[in-house]
């Protein structure tokens, strides 16, 4: 079995991100999208400062480098306040399954970023990753039967949305990857990421005069609730969870088992929120699912 920590590790991670899709997508119909957001991101920063602490000794990473501050701190504006803050909404409108199922795109998008930023090359495998991915999330997008179970006419400013979530979950990582050379800690790293987005939200929330309709919103229990446990499962256990994988399992194998969030959904968006899951649902998720993994195992 220990031969397997990294595997096991890598499939739970996918555990810690479907159940905690599911408890954002619930706090969200109860309290807006808008306040899941900004209240997470300030848990999770005391979360982080908890870890942070605990593996190193250290509540905040004061020693690193400017340039790391100004990649990562730009990295969490636009995975955690742009990224983040359009999937929320997509989880409203469309809920997690579907929501999850456009996160495939975020490698899509990452290569031709990567292709136009940095002069990274595109190899003919993943070309073909990319015609895949895009074929997959096109047989389950155009199933008229998608996304019934949330709000009704929606469905298709929910995928505008969940592809909005996927740009700036791509854009986050392409300017984080810029602060995170040399071996810099990927704790340290979102720590700083975590906490520049949530100045950023905070910022916001008060300059828009929206704090005091948030603090009411957060008398709701069952939300705040949903919103703690999922912030935990999110950057704290899952995050935790994935550098075991990356430490313990060939990179292509941790990444493609981390990308399992879309398949594990298709029970739980049918136990949870009645969803019709068809055939076609099935076999264009695993398409999907299949041409992120091209990206991840042939590298």
């Amino acid at each position: 079995m220990e031969q397997y920590v990294g595997e096991l590790a890598a499939v739970a991670t996918a555990c810690c991100w479907s159940f905690g899709s599911l408890m954002f997508t619930f706090a969200g119909r109860r309290v807006g999208s808008y306040t899941v957001n900004n209240t997470r991101l300030w848990l999770a920063f005391l979360f982080l400062l908890v870890l942070h602490w605990l593996m190193f000794g250290l509540l905040y990473p004061v020693d690193a480098a400017g340039y790391r501050f100004l990649w990562l701190g730009l990295s969490g504006l636009v995975g955690y306040v742009f990224g983040d803050g359009m999937l929320f909404e997509a989880f409203v409108r469309i809920g997690p399954r579907l929501s999850m199922l456009l996160m495939t795109l975020v490698p899509v998008i990452g290569a031709f970023l990567g292709w136009l930023v940095l002069g990274e090359a595109l190899r003919p495998v993943e070309w073909l990753a990319i015609a895949v991915t895009l074929t997959g999330i096109a047989l389950v997008v155009s199933d008229r039967r998608n996304g019934s179970a949330f709000a009704p006419g929606q469905k298709w400013s929910g995928v505008l949305f969940g592809i909005g979530g996927a740009v700036g979950q791509a854009g986050g990582l392409l300017l984080a990857k810029l602060g995170l050379d040399g071996g810099f800690s990927a704790v340290s790293a979102n720590l700083i990421r975590v906490s520049t987005a949530a100045l950023a939200m905070g910022f916001l929330v008060g300059v828009r005069g929206h704090l005091p309709m948030q603090w009411r919103r957060l008398a709701d229990r069952p939300a705040l609730a949903l919103i703690t446990g999922a912030s935990l499962l999110g950057p704290v256990l899952g995050v935790i969870l994935s550098l075991v994988a990356i430490a313990n399992a060939p990179i292509g194998i941790a990444a493609t088992l981390m990308s399992l969030s879309p398949v594990l959904l298709l029970p739980l968006s049918r136990w949870f929120f009645h969803e019709t899951i068809t055939a076609r649902a099935v076999g264009g998720t695993l398409v999907a699912l299949g041409g992120a993994a091209l990206f991840f195992l042939f590298e």
